[in-house]
């Protein structure tokens, strides 16, 4: 599942004519553009990886790479 929604975003940035491609938010009419979508996600994946790194050590003891 998770393969095809990276597949599914690689299939919408490419079709997007650039990275400054906007978009506008349901709830309040603001707009924004595909760049800080995707520095959003970026940003957040990376924390979200952090999180599993501190847990993977808990678990074998191991820091680093």
């Amino acid at each position: 599942m998770w393969r095809r929604e990276c597949d599914r975003s690689r299939e919408i940035v490419a079709a997007a004519p650039s990275l400054d491609a906007t978009g506008t938010r349901r709830q309040t009419g603001e707009s924004f553009s595909l760049r800080w979508v995707l520095l959003r996600l970026i940003a957040e994946y990376a924390r979200h990886l952090g999180h599993a790194d501190l847990l993977r050590e808990r678990i074998d003891g191991a820091t680093g790479w």
